[in-house]
């Protein structure tokens, strides 16, 4: 494992794309705006490196700390993305594991990374309803107000007032073009 992640490390210095999966430089922020740091590639990853992103990626989707703080402690970058642009930490916050956030934060993990549709971990974990990694997520600095739907715009979505506040919401961050949550009813419909 160490020298496939070691591979990681030297080739992250490039964007590369083969059988899907590009590993891309750390997104960098300019004027407030995100842009991509890649590189046009000029050579491909072996069978055996793309097998092994596939299993970050799975270990990160399946919550496999063992596995993938393993590698991130390797070598594997901790901000390495699919070929959506799915961070690991997006991964795992997406899919609930808040032990398995915690450790990639703690890794260094961008909890302000955006996916290729302008998706947030944090906004992910909303939608996803798994509070515990908002939480964690905002303890290391993550930004309800980043993204297409943002963090508290899903909150608000969402009627998750709990988590509105937790998130600091406050008037302006709901624009008018944010849907409006459905009205829930706990009696019978009548119908």
């Amino acid at each position: 494992m160490r020298a496939l992640a070691a591979s990681f490390r030297v080739l992250t210095s490039r964007a590369y794309r083969n059988g899907g999966i590009p590993v891309r430089l750390p997104t960098r922020y300019l004027g407030g705006r995100q842009i991509s740091m890649a590189a046009e590639p000029t050579s491909s990853l072996p069978p055996e490196t793309i097998e092994f992103a596939n299993r970050m990626f799975d270990a990160a989707r399946e919550g496999n700390s063992e596995l993938l703080v393993a590698a991130v402690n390797a070598g594997l970058p901790v901000n390495l993305t699919n070929d959506k642009g799915n961070s690991l930490l997006m991964l795992a916050a997406y899919s609930g594991h808040d032990g398995l956030v915690t450790s990639l934060l703690n890794s260094g993990a961008d909890p302000n990374r955006l996916n290729d549709r302008q998706q947030s971990p944090i906004a992910g974990a909303v939608f996803k309803g798994h509070d515990a990694v908002v939480k964690a997520l905002l303890s290391k600095g993550a930004d309800p107000r980043l993204g297409t739907p943002s963090a508290i715009e899903s909150a608000f979505m969402f009627g998750k007032q709990d988590l509105l506040g937790l998130m600091g919401a406050k008037e302006g961050d709901i624009g008018e073009e944010v849907p409006k949550p459905i009205p829930r009813s706990d009696g019978p419909s009548g119908l």
